[in-house]
């Protein structure tokens, strides 16, 4: 299941220079993209406020 940001995103885009696929997309909030998402996880690792998770 993708990975999902949450509301405490500070729009960083440290996500965006991990993720190997371009899943992510800008916004005030950051979010990812399901359907491209391969759930490696590398997003989750870099970002600073600990936005990002697995999905349900």
């Amino acid at each position: 299941m993708a990975y999902v940001i949450s509301d405490d995103c500070i729009a960083c885009a440290a996500c965006m220079d991990e993720c190997p696929v371009d899943a992510i997309s800008e916004g005030d909030i950051y979010s990812i993209n399901a359907d491209t998402c391969t759930d490696c996880g590398a997003c989750a690792d870099v970002c600073p406020v600990e936005a990002i998770s697995p999905g349900e």
